[in-house]
């Protein structure tokens, strides 16, 4: 039997094949063997700026682990102020106004005149008034002991 031309072309690529991957094999060892010794004159030649990069970058690990392990701060805790409780018999019979009993709340909060009127959006003159005014009422001269009395009387809850 004879071969035709189309199967002689096939069988001599399949030999080829062989050939073809051993030579591309070897052009690729060669590469890498290349490749390496360009990395070593490479290292060779730039030896002090790869140790001052491997140090820039260990040190620059360290701060990043020491800025948030040291600067890393607790969430701070949720603090929820139920609103006083208020005796509303004993605000009548002392005459004590909602303002006053609005001041008398926020000065239980620790606020100062001032952050009272800011948040009343009053004037600092009218809290000062409603404070003396609430003194009176109470029979005190400070806010601790405006604070004290009022628990006493029952107008504000005690927690």
């Amino acid at each position: 039997m004879r071969k035709s031309h189309a199967t002689t072309v096939i069988c001599f690529f399949e030999g080829m094949r062989k050939t073809y991957f051993l030579y591309g094999l070897g052009l690729g060892l060669l590469l890498i063997v290349l490749k390496l010794i360009e990395y070593q004159f490479l290292v060779r030649m730039h030896i002090f700026e790869i140790y001052g990069g491997l140090i820039a970058v260990l040190f620059m690990g360290i701060g990043i682990w020491a800025g948030l392990k040291f600067t890393h701060k607790a969430p701070a805790p949720i603090i929820v102020q139920v609103p006083p409780a208020f005796d509303e018999n004993k605000i009548k019979e002392l005459g004590i106004s909602k303002r006053e009993l609005e001041v008398l709340e926020l000065i239980t909060q620790g606020l100062t005149n001032q952050e009272i009127a800011d948040k009343l959006f009053v004037s600092l003159n009218t809290v000062k008034t409603h404070s003396a005014r609430l003194f009176e009422k109470l029979d005190v001269n400070s806010r601790t002991k405006a604070i004290n009395r009022a628990k006493e009387l029952g107008i504000l809850r005690v927690n």
